[in-house]
């Protein structure tokens, strides 16, 4: 056949149109969207029939590739997944998991309206602020706080306001990039701070600082190495130095934390990790931390510190453009106040409870979900269960080897990247480590009933293989 022959043999859409199939697709999904898949579906047989000579036209096989892409296009592109990696404050998965009742205060203001800038004993305009402010004074120790949109800006609020025009110190070795490419210099740049740096990338001295200070000098910056480390050979200037010395000349110090922890996780056999009320208690004027890391809540920039610097913050232009929404408020409120508590923090906290659970109880619940998946499977899989190490993620203590247990699975009728595929495209998807040849699933990061799922879906993904 010629090319127009071969050409004619697709059908038109409004032929289509009437096929059971294309029907009952219309009853599940919105007309214009199957009519897009079916465009795109014979668009791709165009291009076969074109290119192919020997091609024959398949009608059957035009209706599946719809199919497929007609529940492609339904589906939501943000979704849980299942993570089964051991990495906690999994960025590309969305950091911290909120609690409960976090998850609750989110849809409760989200359904409605609410007191989001209202003050109910007056009848009168209130402030957003208040929600988080008086929460995070009581838990750091500080005179006053705001909160924004994520912590990056945080840091570009307060090197505006504080540094605009001016000179902001800043250690050689504290210049970091973390992901997404934020690096320190460039905020430094589009928030109107000149950049002054001090030391080298592996020694810093008080010496420095006080040779870079000038009238025109408008903060100290300190900044968290977050998800690297620099060992051996080194020097870093800590508060108890930098704090006397912007005393002395009027600069205040800036302290920005990256991940943030409210308690004291060397409780759990963790590096020491200062926490944001002892940058308060040593004198920091100012301090930023993320809400979505360790903290254990949504994403959000905090800033605590002195009262005359947080209304300088507060009245900058920029604290509109990054000011928090109601459903933010709502979860960081909820998180914050757990942490009157902390008893109660580790346990309702996912990103808490993950970081405390004893590795015997990890190993515990890798073998009843090892037991399960046997059970299931029977000799479709080699199954064990193994010691591993879980990470903290989202560039917090980067250097610690949280002892964890991990299930094992290998098949000998799918590869390892095959069957981690299979479950990673599936729904829910499930995402999974390889090692030495088979697949890893660390409970650490499981929420409960992730385990029946992976059972499911190991079986739906087995399923067949030969």
């Amino acid at each position: 056949m010629n090319r127009q022959e071969r050409l004619r043999q697709l059908p038109k859409v409004d032929d289509l149109l009437r096929n059971p199939t294309v029907l009952e697709l219309i009853d599940e999904y919105p007309r214009p969207l199957v009519l897009d898949a079916l465009r795109e579906a014979i668009d791709v047989w165009r291009a076969r029939l074109l290119s192919d000579e020997d091609a024959v036209y398949d009608e059957a096989s035009l209706l599946d590739d719809a199919q497929r892409r007609a529940v492609l296009k339904a589906q939501r592109s943000l979704r849980r997944v299942i993570n089964a990696t051991g990495i906690i404050v999994h960025t590309n998965l969305g950091r911290s998991v909120l609690s409960e009742r976090a998850t609750a205060a989110v849809a409760e203001v989200a359904g409605g309206y609410s007191t989001l800038e209202y003050d109910v004993a007056s009848g009168e305009r209130g402030s957003r602020h208040v929600h988080c402010e008086e929460l995070l004074c009581k838990l750091t120790g500080a005179e006053a706080a705001i909160a924004v949109n994520n912590n990056a800006a945080a840091v570009m609020l307060a090197l505006a306001a504080l540094a605009r025009g001016k000179e902001a110190i800043v250690s050689r070795g504290q210049l970091v990039e973390i992901g997404g490419s934020f690096r320190i210099p460039d905020i430094m740049r589009e928030s109107g701070a000149t950049m002054v740096e001090v030391g080298t990338t592996n020694k810093t001295h008080l010496k420095d600082y006080e040779a870079a200070l000038t009238e025109n000098t408008g903060v100290m910056l300190k900044v968290h190495s977050s998800n690297f480390r620099v060992v051996g050979f080194t020097k870093e200037v800590g508060l108890d130095e930098l704090v006397p010395l912007g005393a002395a000349h009027g600069v205040p110090v800036f302290e920005d934390q990256g991940s943030g922890v409210l308690v004291d996780v060397r409780q759990w056999g963790l590096p020491h990790e200062p926490s944001v009320g002892e940058s308060i208690a040593a004198g920091a004027d100012l301090v930023s931390c993320s809400g979505d890391k360790l903290l254990g809540g949504p994403q959000a920039g905090i800033l605590v510190g002195r009262t005359h610097i947080i209304r300088r913050l507060k009245a900058h232009p920029m604290a509109r453009a990054l000011r928090l929404d109601k459903m933010t408020l709502a979860a960081l409120e909820v998180t914050l106040r757990t942490y009157i508590d902390p008893e109660i923090a580790t346990t309702e906290i996912p990103t808490l409870r993950m970081l405390c659970t004893p590795q015997a109880e990890i190993r515990a619940r890798a073998k009843a979900l090892a037991d399960a998946i046997v059970a299931r499977l029977g000799d479709a899989a080699a199954v064990d269960v193994a010691d591993d190490v879980a990470r903290a993620g989202g560039g917090a203590l980067p250097m610690a080897d949280i002892p964890s247990a991990v299930v094992r699975v290998e098949s000998g009728a799918v590869s390892a990247v095959e069957l981690e595929r299979k479950l990673r495209l599936g729904e829910p998807s499930v995402v999974a480590r390889i090692k030495d040849g088979r697949v890893l699933f660390d409970p650490r990061t499981l929420l409960p009933a992730d385990e029946a799922t992976i059972v499911d879906r190991l079986v739906a993904a087995l399923d067949g293989a030969e």
